[in-house]
């Protein structure tokens, strides 16, 4: 007789909601004064990559990154505002959705600036792909974004392919 497995753990969309804020500076900026898409970049992958972990409570490694669109250039002195958060896990990777705002601090106007979808592969200790958790969608618009991120999954390339 077989030994049961163990119960995957699980966990919820809100377990994953993270918010990263920082003021973009002149190191961060071109000689025009607007901020490097390389530096959004970055910061995009970073969000993505803490939700994922605080996820699965491993090591994780970014494996894909759809389009990233620019729908605003962002200036030094404004606040940049990251928000991530799991729409999808399959057996070993996640699909961690990400927006971006900028926030003039003496106007208080607001603008979406990005929008990404990421995959993240969990590895354990042997630097392999390792099972993460159920993630439960409880909400009408998290299991919208669930739909979204299959079919999202159905039209990426293939590993190796």
């Amino acid at each position: 007789m077989s030994e049961p497995t163990a119960a995957r753990a699980t966990k919820t969309v809100e377990d994953t909601r993270i918010t990263l804020a920082q003021v973009m500076m002149p190191k961060d900026a071109n000689f025009q004064g607007t901020i490097h898409g390389g530096v959004i970049m970055k910061l995009i992958d970073e969000a993505a990559g803490v939700s994922a972990y605080r996820f699965c409570r491993r090591r994780v490694v970014t494996a894909h990154i759809d389009q990233i669109d620019f729908h605003h250039p962002v200036q030094i002195g404004t606040l940049v505002t990251i928000k991530a958060s799991v729409n999808f896990a399959g057996r070993t990777s996640m699909e961690i959705g990400v927006r971006v705002e900028s926030e003039d601090l003496t106007t208080g106007e607001t603008a979406h600036t990005n929008s990404a979808y990421l995959v993240f592969v969990a590895l354990g200790a042997d630097g392999r792909p390792a099972p993460v958790p159920e993630l439960v969608a409880e909400t009408d618009e998290e299991r919208r974004r669930w739909r979204e991120a299959e079919a999202r999954r159905e039209r990426r390339p293939k590993a190796g392919s």
